[in-house]
């Protein structure tokens, strides 16, 4: 009966042990080439300008010689919320201060009406409202557009799930797994799925951050938008990882309670 237990011991956490390399990120993985320390690592060719899509929030701004006509063309207050609330609201500042693409792609903006920016790049966007407004001004004016930072989703084994913003212009996907706080050690961390939205519609894409190949991968930098999600492994139906112990304690003082009762009554009988 003592061999049994102890067999059945060895087995239950042979089976609930997780190997390093199920968690370590940036390996050298077999099958790929080697990529040493020091290595220059080229990013990846894709295309990294983000064109503006229906639901995006952008930011634009003005400046000119003459300030008096240039808050006209403003929402009003916004650049003071700008200036004096962004430290309050974070990242969802650009939500109050901006101006969202509709669902046709147009932004509306005081005076200048409706103007279509959907579907074209920042610089793009940019331009086409530079042409619009220029004939308000006799002196240059001057036009930045943007959007509100890089918006993502994170989800599943997250220690912080949801929403983020990331007021940069570019991210990596480690920038994204650090703001949404370090993953489960239970998380399939060779299996992250990214939902990233193209021009009419989405695409599933599959990311293994145990790969050192990753850096030089076209999925290496997030765009806006994007959601991630980490799958937990199968063992999660144990218990997650701060109370995988216990429980593995618990199922095994449950079971050599029922085996010395078992036994207790094998002996009398």
């Amino acid at each position: 009966m003592n061999r049994f237990l102890i067999f059945f011991c060895i087995i239950l956490f042979a089976s609930s042990c997780i190997s390093n390399r199920r968690i370590t990120y940036l390996q050298n993985l077999p099958g790929n080439e080697p990529i040493g320390l020091d290595e220059f690592i080229p990013f990846a060719e894709y295309e990294n300008r983000y064109i503006l899509q229906p639901f995006d929030v952008v930011d634009i701004d003005f400046a000119s010689a003459n300030e008096e006509l240039t808050q006209a063309f403003e929402f009003q207050g916004s650049r003071m919320m700008r200036g004096g609330m962004g430290g309050m609201m974070g990242g969802d500042m650009f939500y109050f201060t901006g101006y969202t693409i509709d669902v046709d792609g147009y932004v509306e903006l005081p005076r200048l009406g409706k103007i279509k920016i959907g579907g074209l790049t920042e610089d793009e966007a940019r331009i086409v409202v530079q042409e619009k407004i220029k004939d308000y001004f006799k002196d240059e004016i001057f036009v930045r557009l943007r959007i509100g930072g890089i918006r993502f989703t994170a989800l599943g084994e997250f220690t912080s799930s949801g929403t983020k913003v990331i007021l940069k212009n570019r991210a990596t996907i480690f920038d994204a797994l650090a703001m949404a706080g370090e993953s489960n050690i239970l998380a399939k961390k060779n299996q992250l799925f990214l939902i990233r939205q193209y021009d009419g519609g989405s695409r599933i894409h599959q990311i293994n951050l145990n790969d050192r190949a990753l850096l030089a991968s076209p999925f290496f930098f997030i765009r806006n938008n994007d959601i991630l999600y980490l799958e937990p492994m199968n063992i999660r139906q144990f218990g997650n990882a701060e109370n995988l112990s216990s429980s593995l304690g618990l199922f095994i003082g449950i079971t050599s309670s029922i085996l010395l009762i078992f036994a207790i009554f094998r002996n009398n009988i």
